[in-house]
């Protein structure tokens, strides 16, 4: 049986006379690391911000580590921990001083919890160094182990690689695979970066104008997107006469620069470099291809999409 950490039914949420959220019905898996991907004002951080109890739906209900009820849900979001529009530092205290603040305001006993959590997300060794003088992706780190005070379950992450160069992104993403894979902490995990997401997520959310579009695994997500073979010959004409003659396929395109994508028998290249040798083309490029997140993404949304 599935266990799931968070379940929304129906979740709607409208400001005035305008509907962020629109029956929204998302359902995160315990154990998973939840990608949820939209635009700018797709509902995604009203999401979060109902999830976490910063306001109240308009209308539908939720559950968090199965409970619903108002006080249920208050004792629930004790086992979250966030970072939600940037972590809250102290600029003027130490990696130390900023998680023993953290610790007081959370009524978290016992001080062992700074060095470990330190330890855990790469801190240990900052010494007196104040967060103001902290790079962005220690910053982040920082705002990581705050989050992570009192041993969550789960953890909400709204944008957490923004902005960070690509070694911090690369920080970030090795630190919550290892909270995932070794700590068995889920995680909801909102970006942009949606090549990112495709290095970390197990499952996926698209919202899209307040409403959700699609939740899908990984697996079912690779099945979607469609693989293709890309092509370059010194004559693209007769490259797809020979194509549709020899396979009888047209699920093919041709590309302003002559390139042909071919995402019929993708699976199959040798059979199809064959075909276009024995008919005496020269083959300038061959490689198979697969669209990735991002495009996917945007076919999903109402995006270009090939003919």
């Amino acid at each position: 049986m599935v266990e799931y950490v968070l379940q929304t039914h129906h979740l709607s949420k409208k400001y005035q006379n305008k509907m962020a959220l629109n029956k929204v019905n998302v359902s995160i898996k315990k154990g998973s690391i939840y990608g949820f991907i939209g635009q700018n004002g797709a509902g995604k951080s009203t999401t979060i911000r109902l999830v976490c109890g910063l306001g109240n739906p308009t209308t539908g209900t939720m559950e968090l580590f199965g409970k619903s009820t108002e006080r249920e849900l208050n004792k629930a979001r004790k086992r979250i921990g966030t970072i939600i529009e940037g972590p809250a530092l102290y600029p003027n205290m130490t990696a130390a001083e900023n998680l023993e603040a953290h610790r007081l305001l959370k009524g978290i006993p016992g001080k062992e919890c700074i060095e470990k959590t330190l330890t855990l997300v790469g801190l240990r060794d900052t010494g007196k160094k104040k967060a103001k003088n902290f790079s962005l992706g220690m910053k982040q780190r920082l705002g990581l182990a705050i989050a992570l005070l009192g041993d969550p379950e789960f953890l909400i992450l709204d944008e957490p690689i923004n902005g960070l160069d690509p070694m911090g992104v690369v920080e970030i993403r090795e630190l919550l695979k290892k909270l995932n894979q070794e700590y068995g902490i889920t995680i909801l995990i909102s970006s942009h970066i949606l090549s990112e997401l495709h290095l970390l997520a197990t499952d996926y959310g698209i919202i899209h104008n307040g409403e959700l579009l699609e939740q899908l695994s990984a697996k079912e997500l690779h099945e979607k997107c469609q693989h293709y073979l890309h092509i370059k010959v010194d004559d693209p004409n007769k490259a797809a006469t020979v194509l549709e003659s020899q396979f009888g396929s047209a699920d093919y395109e041709v590309m302003p620069d002559g390139a042909i994508k071919l995402f019929a028998h993708a699976e199959s290249p040798g059979i199809v470099s064959k075909a276009l040798t024995d008919e005496g083309l020269i083959i300038e490029e061959f490689m198979p291809m697969g669209e990735d997140l991002e495009t996917y993404f945007t076919k999903r949304i109402g995006g270009v999409q090939h003919g």
